[in-house]
């Protein structure tokens, strides 16, 4: 990830492993994907060069006046106005936090149901990464795979999630700390940060594969069963017929 990501733990939480880490991942996230000056999803991020986030309006807003020099509005540091570069790596993200935020992601792993075996979906196959049900896991399919419980699984994701975060936290105190003492490192903490984002993007692509295949087989499970209320109505109904059918003639 990008150096210029603002990766500060919420007020009222701690980061993972603290007595008070009650934020969720997505909400984490969520807070980190805010602008600090409209509060609200940042839009066209870009980094100062005293490393904050804002979004390109707000800042440019704020910087309105003559003069070369002005202070960053969240650490009040005095920098140089000029070209602001784009944290695209956060725009990503910002746009993944809205997808992790959609309706739909908070039902995931609730009722699914086996589409082979009509079996509740309880654990979460990590080769095929797809949930199966426990016809499936004695199945040959995935007889020698590794599974997992399905809740587990998504935990698993979230604990991931939180400490990449951590990491990336803590790689930013070192590249700040490094600028305050004038040591000429930061090269190696940038290559180190750049791994960090490929492992955490990898991440955010398996989860999202995880979110979307879920909500495909719960889809899939709910127009099956408005089918299935379909033929009992109608066998209903014909039920019914019949017996109408012979009472009328009895009757006559």
């Amino acid at each position: 990830m990008e150096a210029g990501w603002n990766i500060e733990a919420a007020p009222g939480s701690t980061w993972p492993g603290g007595a008070m880490a009650t934020a969720s991942p997505v909400e984490s996230l969520r807070e980190e994907a805010t602008c600090p000056l409209c509060l609200e999803y940042f839009t066209d991020p870009v980094v100062t060069a005293c490393g904050h986030n804002f979004c390109r309006a707000c800042i440019s807003q704020c910087w309105e006046g003559p003069g070369p020099a002005t202070s960053c509005p969240q650490c009040r540091d005095q920098v140089q106005q000029g070209p602001l570069r784009p944290n695209r790596q956060l725009a990503n993200m910002v746009e993944l936090v809205k997808q992790l935020s959609l309706p739909a992601a908070s039902g995931v792993g609730e009722g699914g149901v086996c589409r082979a075996h009509q079996e509740a979906l309880k654990l979460f196959c990590k080769k095929d990464q797809a949930p199966i049900c426990m016809v499936c896991r004695e199945s040959r399919a995935h007889r020698a795979h590794i599974v997992a419980p399905l809740e587990e699984a998504a935990q698993e994701y979230k604990e991931k999630i939180q400490a990449h975060l951590k990491t990336l936290r803590d790689e930013r105190e070192k590249l700040l700390g490094w600028k305050a003492t004038g040591e000429g490192r930061s090269q190696e903490y940038l290559k180190q940060t750049q791994a960090e984002r490929q492992k955490i993007v990898a991440e955010f692509q398996q989860l999202r594969q995880f979110l979307e295949e879920q909500e495909r087989l719960l889809l899939a499970q709910l127009e099956k069963l408005e089918e299935e209320i379909g033929r009992l109505q109608t066998h209903t109904v014909r039920r019914l017929s019949t017996q109408i059918s012979r009472l009328s003639e009895l009757i006559h």
